[in-house]
């Protein structure tokens, strides 16, 4: 399983890296909207679409995507990304609070189009971030990379109180503490790299300091963390709901694509929302 896993990392990261780093910023835009593609094939079918319907999804999801991006105003979207976030703070606590049962009980239709809303607009601020700077791009994403790995041996070691036992019993508030901690320690070792070191763009912590100040920064920077965590469980909740362990099998040892995005979906809009202000 480690084996599958790290060669799975590895062959992603090889076609990933050099688009990343390519002037032209479509060639990432379009690798990350396949991998955003199999992600709605997979919610469509977590949600009860099978066969030419999931793919008729993944058409949509496209097809809506690309009309943003051919969009004239499609970097001017401060308004949109507060929307976003809005939509998460409120709808994503109010689908935990339904629980695995509740969100079963709901109609397909509107399950499904709330998770091409979710995709649809990660991609497409996670498009932003690129057109923004790779430096930006790569600390919204370490955001949520740094809060699972020190979440993961922080709750393992110290781990005693269930988050959300009926969603996730793995996770614990204490994960959650360490994952906030590691996030504080990593804002604190990327503004000294900006400091030192010429990049194409500010990351995101550093924007944060010098517009409001380092309290102000931490502060959002926490707040995005716990967005990641309900993104984790939103996931999570649906895959309960239908008894899924995994989203998929498309990823060895990995799982599906969405088990590897679930927690960017709401923290790369609400970074980009702060970052408006």
């Amino acid at each position: 399983m480690l084996a599958q896993r790290v060669a799975t990392a590895l062959v992603l990261l090889a076609l990933w890296l050099p688009t990343l780093w390519m002037h032209d910023p479509w060639p990432f835009m379009g690798l990350t909207l396949i991998l955003v593609s199999a992600a709605a094939w997979e919610w469509a079918r977590l949600n009860g679409v099978v066969a030419g319907g999931a793919w008729g999804i993944v058409v949509v999801l496209v097809l809506t995507c690309l009309l943003l991006a051919l969009t004239p105003a499609f970097g001017e979207t401060g308004a949109a990304w507060w929307f976003a976030a809005a939509a998460w703070l409120v709808g994503g606590i109010s689908v935990l609070r339904l629980g695995p049962d509740g969100w079963g009980r709901l109609p397909r239709l509107p399950r499904v189009v709330v998770g091409l809303l979710m995709l649809g607009v990660a991609w497409w601020a996670l498009a932003q971030a690129r057109i923004v700077g790779v430096n930006y791009l790569l600390s919204v994403l370490c955001v949520v990379w740094m809060a699972d790995i020190a979440a993961y041996f922080g709750g393992r070691a110290f781990g005693r109180r269930k988050l959300a036992p009926t969603i996730s019993p793995g996770k614990s508030w204490e994960g959650v503490l360490s994952g906030m901690l590691g996030v504080l320690l990593l804002a604190a070792l990327w503004m000294a790299f900006d400091a030192r070191v010429a990049t194409d763009s500010a990351s995101l912590f550093t924007q944060l300091k010098q517009r409001f100040g380092a309290p102000a920064m931490a502060v959002s920077v926490l707040c995005l963390v716990g967005l990641s965590v309900v993104g984790d469980l939103f996931e999570s909740l649906v895959k309960r709901a239908v008894g899924a362990k995994d989203s998929s099998a498309l990823l060895p040892g990995h799982g599906g694509v969405l088990d590897r995005i679930d927690a960017l979906l709401p923290v790369l809009p609400c970074a980009l929302a702060i970052t408006t202000l």
